[in-house]
């Protein structure tokens, strides 16, 4: 766990979220909490949390909406986001997915599972974010070229001819992580241990498809090419 990161519980149950700042706090976290959407979204620019648990049902939105903001919300540190949901349909957990949610757990939970997915989560961020200064060199070094794509991994920022893409950390580290092995079939397996699971935890196949075709759109269908029964090539236009 990163020493005193910050948590940002929006659920609007009060006894389940007294509940979990309460099992946080315990770890040594420091908590803030919210039970609307609205106080919510206030909290999180204010105080800026490391990771934010985010309930879907509020009373006056969509916890779905308001992930969405977070994601886009550019001028902010990014925080991982954890869902918690009594939705369990396939369907509901791609949506959540896809939105830029980090984790995803469907009600009733066990806080004590809930802690451990917090931590895993807020573990890989900072360990990618560390792989990410170590890597990042000065000068031209910063700037990956495939194409029409241009990454610069020191401001992490991307674009598509010329015009920038509106990509997650996540999506960006994915981008990179293809465009540096370009014309090279990775596995799956590789693709979770490097963009996802840098610690050894298990992350399901199905968080790199909803990514993975995620990217693809916003490249225009280009690039992303899937390899079947293997995993993804980056394929380079001449």
């Amino acid at each position: 766990m990163m020493e005193t990161a910050k948590i940002l519980v929006i659920e609007d149950d009060e006894g389940l979220n007294r509940g979990i700042s309460f099992a946080l706090e315990q770890e040594g976290y420091m908590v803030v909490s919210a039970r609307t959407m609205q106080e919510g979204n206030a909290l999180y620019k204010k105080e800026q949390p490391d990771a934010v648990i985010l309930d879907l049902n509020l009373p006056d939105g969509d916890g779905l909406e308001l992930c969405k903001r977070i994601r886009h919300f550019s001028e902010l540190r990014e925080p991982a986001i954890l869902m918690l949901t009594a939705r369990d349909m396939e369907t509901d957990e791609i949506m959540g997915l896809s939105s830029g949610a980090d984790d995803y757990m469907v009600k009733p939970f066990s806080v004590a599972v809930m802690k451990i997915r917090l931590r895993n989560i807020l573990g890989r961020r900072a360990m990618n974010a560390a792989a990410d200064v170590k890597d990042s060199d000065a000068g031209a070094e910063d700037m990956l070229v495939s194409g029409d794509v241009i990454i610069d991994r020191k401001t992490f920022r991307a674009s598509l001819a010329g015009q920038e893409l509106d990509l997650s950390m996540t999506e960006f580290r994915l981008l990179q992580y293809l465009m540096e092995n370009k014309n090279q079939a990775l596995l799956k397996e590789q693709i979770l241990q490097r963009v996802w699971d840098v610690d050894g935890n298990y992350v399901e196949e199905n968080t790199l498809s909803v990514n993975i075709s995620r990217l693809r759109k916003k490249l225009g269908g280009s690039y992303i090419r899937t390899i079947q029964g293997i995993g993804y090539l980056w394929e380079e236009k001449d």
